[in-house]
Protein backbone atom coordinates (compact mmCIF):
# COMPACT_ATOMS: atom_id res chain seq x y z
CA UNK A 1 0.00 0.00 0.00
CA UNK A 2 1.47 3.23 -1.14
CA UNK A 3 1.41 5.98 1.31
CA UNK A 4 -0.77 9.17 0.91
CA UNK A 5 0.48 12.55 0.11
CA UNK A 6 0.30 15.05 2.69
CA UNK A 7 0.64 17.61 0.79
CA UNK A 8 -1.32 20.69 1.63
CA UNK A 9 -3.08 22.51 -1.09
CA UNK A 10 -3.22 25.55 0.92
CA UNK A 11 0.48 25.86 1.30
CA UNK A 12 2.21 27.80 -1.41
CA UNK A 13 6.01 28.43 -1.57
CA UNK A 14 7.44 32.06 -1.60
CA UNK A 15 8.75 31.09 -5.07
CA UNK A 16 5.67 30.17 -6.21
CA UNK A 17 4.28 33.30 -5.13
CA UNK A 18 6.57 35.50 -6.58
CA UNK A 19 6.11 33.66 -10.12
CA UNK A 20 2.17 35.09 -9.70
CA UNK A 21 2.93 38.56 -8.88
CA UNK A 22 5.23 38.89 -11.58
CA UNK A 23 2.46 36.93 -13.74
CA UNK A 24 -0.26 39.17 -12.84
CA UNK A 25 1.79 42.43 -13.18
CA UNK A 26 1.59 41.24 -17.09
CA UNK A 27 -1.94 40.25 -16.80
CA UNK A 28 -3.87 42.95 -18.46
CA UNK A 29 -3.47 44.21 -22.49
CA UNK A 30 -2.24 47.44 -22.08
CA UNK A 31 0.62 46.18 -20.08
CA UNK A 32 1.08 43.65 -22.47
CA UNK A 33 1.16 46.03 -25.17
CA UNK A 34 3.00 48.86 -23.24
CA UNK A 35 5.81 45.26 -22.89
CA UNK A 36 5.46 44.86 -26.66
CA UNK A 37 6.84 48.09 -27.45
CA UNK A 38 9.50 48.20 -24.82
CA UNK A 39 11.24 45.18 -25.80
CA UNK A 40 11.98 47.36 -29.23
CA UNK A 41 13.50 50.42 -27.31
CA UNK A 42 13.53 52.80 -24.44
CA UNK A 43 9.93 55.27 -24.68
CA UNK A 44 8.52 58.06 -22.78
CA UNK A 45 4.91 58.12 -21.61
CA UNK A 46 4.16 60.43 -24.49
CA UNK A 47 5.83 57.88 -27.39
CA UNK A 48 3.80 54.71 -25.96
CA UNK A 49 0.56 56.98 -25.76
CA UNK A 50 0.83 57.66 -29.52
CA UNK A 51 2.02 54.13 -30.11
CA UNK A 52 -0.85 52.33 -28.45
CA UNK A 53 -3.28 55.18 -29.38
CA UNK A 54 -4.07 55.06 -25.50
CA UNK A 55 -4.78 58.48 -23.18
CA UNK A 56 -2.11 59.48 -20.80
CA UNK A 57 -3.72 58.79 -17.76
CA UNK A 58 -4.30 54.99 -18.41
CA UNK A 59 -0.57 54.52 -19.81
CA UNK A 60 0.96 56.08 -16.60
CA UNK A 61 -1.29 54.02 -14.37
CA UNK A 62 -0.15 50.90 -16.43
CA UNK A 63 3.57 51.62 -16.68
CA UNK A 64 3.02 52.12 -12.26
CA UNK A 65 1.93 48.59 -12.25
CA UNK A 66 4.77 47.40 -14.41
CA UNK A 67 7.40 49.28 -12.64
CA UNK A 68 5.99 48.44 -8.78
CA UNK A 69 6.42 44.77 -10.15
CA UNK A 70 9.87 45.30 -11.69
CA UNK A 71 9.11 44.53 -14.51
CA UNK A 72 10.26 47.94 -16.40
CA UNK A 73 12.52 50.80 -15.07
CA UNK A 74 13.01 54.33 -15.47
CA UNK A 75 15.33 56.47 -16.66
CA UNK A 76 14.87 60.41 -15.94
CA UNK A 77 16.56 62.49 -19.69
CA UNK A 78 15.69 65.95 -18.51
CA UNK A 79 11.91 66.16 -17.59
CA UNK A 80 11.09 63.05 -19.36
CA UNK A 81 11.26 59.47 -18.36
CA UNK A 82 12.29 56.67 -20.06
CA UNK A 83 10.65 53.26 -19.66
CA UNK A 84 12.19 50.59 -20.76
CA UNK A 85 11.96 46.47 -19.62
CA UNK A 86 14.44 45.21 -17.05
CA UNK A 87 15.10 41.96 -18.18
CA UNK A 88 15.96 41.43 -22.16
CA UNK A 89 14.37 38.10 -21.46
CA UNK A 90 10.89 39.56 -21.21
CA UNK A 91 10.58 40.04 -24.73
CA UNK A 92 11.38 35.87 -25.04
CA UNK A 93 8.25 35.44 -22.50
CA UNK A 94 6.19 37.25 -24.79
CA UNK A 95 7.49 35.53 -28.32
CA UNK A 96 6.98 32.24 -26.30
CA UNK A 97 3.41 33.43 -25.29
CA UNK A 98 2.79 34.63 -29.09
CA UNK A 99 4.14 30.57 -30.09
CA UNK A 100 1.80 29.14 -27.80
CA UNK A 101 -1.15 31.40 -28.61
CA UNK A 102 -0.33 30.80 -31.99
CA UNK A 103 -0.82 27.00 -31.66
CA UNK A 104 -3.41 26.42 -29.59
CA UNK A 105 -5.42 28.62 -32.28
CA UNK A 106 -4.37 26.88 -35.23
CA UNK A 107 -5.78 23.45 -33.06
CA UNK A 108 -8.72 25.59 -33.14
CA UNK A 109 -8.31 26.28 -36.50
CA UNK A 110 -8.09 22.62 -37.66
CA UNK A 111 -11.12 21.33 -35.47
CA UNK A 112 -13.39 24.11 -37.24
CA UNK A 113 -12.15 22.58 -40.34
CA UNK A 114 -13.61 19.55 -39.39
CA UNK A 115 -16.75 20.40 -37.94
CA UNK A 116 -17.42 22.04 -41.52
CA UNK A 117 -16.23 19.20 -43.52
CA UNK A 118 -19.01 17.02 -41.10
CA UNK A 119 -21.76 19.42 -41.42
CA UNK A 120 -21.41 18.86 -45.88
CA UNK A 121 -21.86 15.32 -45.18
CA UNK A 122 -25.20 14.22 -45.96
CA UNK A 123 -27.47 13.37 -42.61
CA UNK A 124 -27.82 9.45 -43.15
Amino acid sequence: MMPRATACPDVVGDLQVFKASFFKALAHPVRIGILEELVRREMSVQELQSALGLEQPLVSQQLSVLRTNNVIAGRKEGVIVRYRVRDRLVGDLLDVARAIFNNQLTGTQDLLKQLRKQSRRPLS
